[in-house]
């Protein structure tokens, strides 16, 4: 086995990524909450501004609801991230220089071994989020997945989901691009990264967002027949929860990208630290 690709430099990425990711998405959490509904639910409840439609489902429904499945969502973002970032920092240290194609070619590479790996997470944290089904627990919604719907079930969404490993692949690759800029100018920091870090998601998460509204649909196990229908009779619908995800994807990346940079040089300059001591 490689040093390269297994070592403590590269554990202590994953694990500021899978902590900065929990935090972002703790942070914001009702605004993915409105916009699963508003990709998923054909009613015409949810058309307004992102605000209005976060109240009046507080008021209607209650402040719980925009946090229902948060748990075991935090549960399936670690480990997705965990995953996603030692992939990633572990085949950029495997290969010599750094470029905005080999960010894009490595980032595709570790959201596809991703998505393989815990796509039946986030079909279960859909239902869940949606209260579609009763699933007491993560693990319990995976046995019981799987006893009504098979293998196929867990795995349903998994098509768009490969396709969308292309968001964070273009995340990181313009991410890690400004982020070489700002460090040739000297001025690259934690706040720098949290500006970075909103520019990124928000390209990426604009020039795949028809894909993540396909994706959502089959993830929750409801039928595209009547989104295919709206689309032609209003091709904008493609975009419909979009200004609810760019607000929550940009405002957890930018939040993610600051934690995991603190977290990276604090682990790194302590380890570093003890090095020199011995």
């Amino acid at each position: 086995m490689s040093p390269l690709l297994f070592s403590y430099e590269t554990l202590v990425h994953a694990v500021a990524g899978a902590t900065g990711s929990v935090v972002g998405m703790a942070a914001f959490y009702p605004l993915d909450t409105l916009r699963s509904r508003q990709q998923i639910e054909d009613s015409t409840k949810l058309r307004g501004s992102t605000w209005e439609l976060l109240v009046l489902i507080a008021k209607e429904e209650g402040l719980e609801s925009l946090y229902c499945g948060l748990y075991p969502v935090l549960q399936s973002l670690s480990v997705s991230n965990f995953v996603y970032f030692y992939t990633f920092h572990a085949l950029k240290r495997s290969s010599v220089g750094s470029t905005a194609i080999k960010d894009l070619l490595f980032g595709i590479i570790a959201g596809s071994l991703n998505v393989l790996l815990t796509s039946p997470l986030w079909v279960v944290n859909t239902r869940i989020k949606l209260g579609k089904n009763n699933y007491k627990s993560l693990s319990g919604g995976l046995i019981e997945l799987f006893k009504k719907e098979g293998l196929r079930g867990l795995w349903s969404g998994t098509v768009p989901s490969l396709l969308l490993v292309s968001n964070p692949a273009i995340q990181f690759m313009v991410y890690e691009s400004l982020k070489r800029n700002f460090i040739a100018m000297n001025r690259f920091n934690t706040y720098s990264a949290f500006i970075i870090g909103a520019i990124a998601k928000a390209i990426a998460t604009t020039l795949t967002y028809p894909l993540q509204l396909i994706q959502s649909r089959l993830r929750a196990g409801t039928s595209l027949k009547p989104l295919y229908k709206d689309i032609k009779s209003n091709p904008k619908i493609i975009f419909r929860g979009l200004e609810a995800k760019i607000m929550q994807t940009v405002m957890t990346a930018a939040l993610m990208f600051l934690i995991y940079e603190k977290v990276v040089r604090l682990v790194l300059t302590i380890m570093r630290v003890k090095v020199n001591k011995h």
